[in-house]
């Protein structure tokens, strides 16, 4: 495989299941999707030692063709607006979550070897505050190989 001839595809789901489950479904003819604004819904409630009536396991889309990649939310209100999804048929490029370089909720760092070069993707959901954008500019970090930054900027020209 070589860099130039990854095909990426890009969206903003909009908390919306149904949509995600239809482009893993439809979408083998790429190699990479990304999401923002996925979904986090209840997919169960699991037993509790402090809990009664149990608690609430979040989670969001899968599919056997494709392996996740997204920030484990550190509680209710931290769930990742960004996820990568990598066709399995990628597995050879070892993709991995660098979250020991860039650790935000709101920005996705994926790194794969490509002829022992080691490459990055961005993916980016930048609210109405540009969290994701201060954050990215306020941490010093030099990457190098960069193939892709993209995302739901929501950034509005005002005319």
């Amino acid at each position: 495989m070589i860099v130039k001839n990854l095909k990426i595809f890009l969206q903003n789901v909009c908390k919306n299941s149904l949509i995600i489950n239809i482009l893993l479904k439809t979408l083998n003819q790429f190699d990479i999707i990304l999401i923002q604004e996925p979904p986090w819904p209840e997919i169960q409630k699991i037993s509790s030692t402090s809990n009664s009536n149990g608690e609430h396991l979040m989670g969001t889309s899968h599919h056997p063709n494709w392996v996740f990649f997204t920030r484990i939310p550190l509680d209710k209100k931290d769930f990742p607006r960004v996820i990568t999804y990598v066709n399995i048929c990628l597995s050879s490029l070892h993709f991995l979550f660098r979250k020991d370089i860039i650790n935000h909720r709101d920005t996705s760092l994926i790194s794969f070897f490509n002829n022992n070069v080691c490459y990055y993707i961005i993916n980016i959901y930048s609210d109405s505050s540009h969290t994701s954008l201060k954050y990215l500019k306020d941490t010093e970090v030099n990457i190098n190989n960069i193939v892709l930054m993209t995302g739901d900027f929501n950034i509005r020209d005002s005319l």
